[in-house]
């Protein structure tokens, strides 16, 4: 016998702040229905259980599912959930408001190091700050998703996911730490699921979830998260704040600011160069040069920048082996991965690269030497951090992580980047 759905009844506050109250508010500030006050009353159904709905329509299970648990978009047995609360958030705002103290347009960024950043989320979650998207904190930020980022940045203002990316630049989910953000800005429909989180750390060595310090409804949370959130993951871009320094104090910025692109390139000759060559030898980069560095740019400082770039996976123009502003901080800021070792080459009989061996040796439950092979020429290349111990004859899911991570590295998406070697991955991997 079906279980009959429970029915639950409540009576808002006069200053709830859920979609549909605020959009009730914002109709009475417009002038319609002027008699209408309050908060409607509201009907909540929970079904434990398949129930027919009307005369047709069939019920959903809910077995297991919980209110955090709202998944968008993605169907589950008859009905549409969703893992977590809705995100609805303001805009752009001075502190404490539109009443709050104005605003310089283009405000400095203020330094901050990890810790201060870290240090700053962990307040709102010991307070339990309640979610809003119209309340302000008593340090004057917005008490919603966008607003708490703000605040953990220390920017002048209270920013939205569509703003927030300009105080930060783009890096990839492997190079996150603690103080970075994964951000999701819908521009279609910027409260249909757009959000952002504060990266705490990694769970485990998988790194297939992390630490979340996050502003969601009822009030802000440190929890566990599945990379890289519980819906639209896909969609979510990871950014380190501009502003990043180092030491305790926070006083000085880690990253020299990039002296332009004019600086760099045939005939150029300036200190800049040097201090370019100097970071690229500490990267990796020594066997490219046989004298310097010095301030004349030469081609190796081409190569050894190219080399550099192409190490964090960039292809094409962004490969050039001239520095941009991105190279330049990963290089001051020693973020992102080293120039890998040049391995030397083979003598005797077996010299040169070796042939694929066929994908049946890369498969669950298979064990041969062409998988420690596989594993200890990641390493070589870089892409070893799934290993816990190791490398080994027996194929586990450390060496499938790792290779989808060097397959992705070659700009390969979807079923190229499966983490099974094939002739090509091999072929690029001992090339």
């Amino acid at each position: 016998m079906a279980a009959v759905p429970v029915f639950e009844e409540f009576e808002p506050a006069a200053d709830c702040d859920c979609a549909g109250c605020a959009h009730r508010r914002r109709t009475l500030a417009a002038g319609e229905h002027p008699s209408a006050q309050g908060c409607r009353r509201a009907l909540v159904v929970v079904t434990a259980a398949g129930v027919v709905l009307g005369a047709t329509g069939t019920g959903a299970t809910a077995k297991n599912a919980s209110p955090a648990a709202v998944r968008s978009g993605e169907r589950t047995g008859e009905r549409t959930v969703e893992p977590g609360p809705t995100t609805e958030q303001g805009g752009t705002a001075p502190l404490h408001g539109p009443a709050g103290r104005p605003t310089a347009a283009k405000a400095p960024l203020r330094a901050s190091t990890r810790a201060e950043i870290i240090n700053r989320a962990k307040k709102w979650v010991d307070a339990k700050v309640p979610y809003s998207m119209s309340k302000y904190w008593s340090d004057g930020y917005r008490q919603d998703c966008s607003g708490y980022v703000s605040m953990a940045w220390h920017l002048a203002k209270n920013e939205w996911t569509g703003s927030l990316a300009q105080f930060g630049d783009r890096i990839m989910r492997d190079d996150l730490q603690a103080g970075d953000i994964l951000l999701f800005h819908n521009p279609a429909d910027p409260t249909g699921g757009s959000h952002v989180t504060i990266f705490g750390g990694w769970t485990d060595y998988t790194h297939t979830s992390y630490t979340a310090y996050e502003q969601t409804k009822p009030h802000t949370r440190r929890q566990a998260t599945p990379m890289a959130y519980w819906n639209n993951s896909a969609s979510y871009v990871a950014y380190r704040y501009k502003g990043l320094a180092t030491g305790a104090g926070g006083g000085q910025r880690e990253a020299a600011a990039f002296p332009g692109v004019s600086r760099f390139g045939t005939g150029k000759n300036n200190a800049s160069v040097t201090r370019l060559g100097e970071m690229l030898v500490a990267r990796g980069g020594k066997r490219f040069y046989r004298v310097g560095p010095d301030p004349r740019w030469t081609e190796a400082d081409r190569r050894a920048t190219r080399a550099f770039q192409r190490a964090q996976g960039w292809r094409g123009k962004e490969a050039d082996g001239l520095p941009g502003p991105h190279t330049w901080r990963l290089l001051v800021n020693k973020q992102g991965r080293n120039i890998p070792a040049k391995k030397p080459a083979a003598n005797g009989p077996n010299a040169g690269k070796p042939a694929f061996p066929g994908r049946a040796h890369f498969r669950p439950g298979r064990s041969s030497a062409y998988v420690t092979q596989l594993g200890k020429r990641l390493v070589e290349r870089g892409y070893g951090k799934h290993y816990t111990y190791g490398p080994s004859p027996r194929w586990r899911e450390a060496d499938r992580r790792n290779v989808q991570a060097f397959q992705r590295a070659q700009g390969w998406r979807g079923k190229e980047a499966d983490g099974y070697p094939g002739p090509e991955t091999w072929r690029r991997l001992f090339s």
